[in-house]
């Protein structure tokens, strides 16, 4: 089937006119109504009712259009790859992330774009446990985790070492104590994150370690709900440290040690190992380990 054709034929059914498609194509009119009367033969069908004054699809018409756009978008992907190799400072970069990892990509970002202005960056909130199946079957290019995926088809470097903070609210009775035991949490309530997550099951083992109740009587869907429930003094949470950073510092939460809880969280950049990483991508990953080994 000609690609020629089916452009032609998508001009003229947007200016509805085989005249004004030829004007906008550069071509002549019997030009025009030729290619669509070869797309007709290819197809075997009539696309175009001819028989009003305007000119209306065809059930068969309908279906073509619908074909040749998704040519459009393949033709563009194409475009876009040839541009890449062309101009080594164009093509897209797509990232997948949960909520809270991508508080950790933010510096890598803003220094990629100062670097690449014309790379389109595309971040996509993926649940964390879909992200390496996401990366091999090539939904994504790349793909930011905080837990190990210990897959030998994955590549994953450490981008960032965080830890679980465990805070409360300004007026809170413990935001005073620089640190405390777990005993003396088993009274409290705790906002949860309602994603299981190996950093969640670390503190409820330590919990039951312990023999202390971890009461968790309220779940949220989002780090930010839990932020501002703790806040609002409605109960305690532990989140990622980035998390709670800023807010920490401005006083609207308290962090307080827990003596006999250290939860590191790892941060790890994932791409599969068998596909070949656009310029894109590669010239991220290489200023993320310029970053990480302090060569930037």
């Amino acid at each position: 089937m000609d690609l020629y054709a089916l452009q032609v034929f998508q001009t003229v059914v947007a200016e509805r006119s085989f005249s004004r498609a030829a004007e906008k194509l550069f071509r002549t009119q019997p030009a025009v109504s030729l290619a669509v009367q070869r797309l007709e033969s290819d197809v075997g069908e009539k696309l175009l009712d001819r028989s009003q004054k305007e000119l209306h699809l065809t059930d068969a018409g309908r279906t073509v259009l619908e074909h040749a756009r998704r040519f459009d978008n393949v033709r563009r992907g194409l475009e876009d790859a040839l541009a890449e190799l062309r101009d080594k400072s164009a093509g897209r970069l797509s990232i997948g992330a949960n909520e809270s990892s991508i508080l950790y990509l933010l510096p890598h970002l803003e220094r990629f774009r100062r670097q690449f202005p014309k790379i389109k960056v595309q971040v996509r909130r993926s649940q964390s446990s879909k992200i390496p199946a996401e990366l091999l079957h090539g939904d994504l290019e790349l793909g930011v985790v905080s837990y190990d995926p210990d897959d030998d088809q994955l590549v994953s470097k450490v981008i960032f070492t965080d830890s679980l903070a465990f805070v409360v609210a300004p007026d809170h009775r413990l935001a005073k104590k620089k640190s405390v035991t777990i005993a003396e949490l088993g009274q409290e309530t705790f906002i949860a994150h309602n994603v299981v997550s190996p950093y969640r099951e670390a503190v409820l083992r330590e919990f039951r370690r312990h023999k202390v109740p971890l009461n968790m009587d309220v779940e949220m869907p989002t780090l930010e709900t839990i932020r501002r429930f703790v806040q609002s003094n409605e109960g305690v949470a532990f989140l990622p440290r980035m998390c709670v950073q800023r807010d920490v510092e401005r006083g609207l939460l308290r962090e307080v040690a827990v003596k006999e809880l250290h939860v590191e969280r790892k941060v790890r950049l994932l791409h599969a190992k068998a596909r070949t990483l656009s310029h894109a991508a590669n010239a991220f990953v290489r200023l993320v380990v310029d970053v990480v080994q302090g060569r930037a």
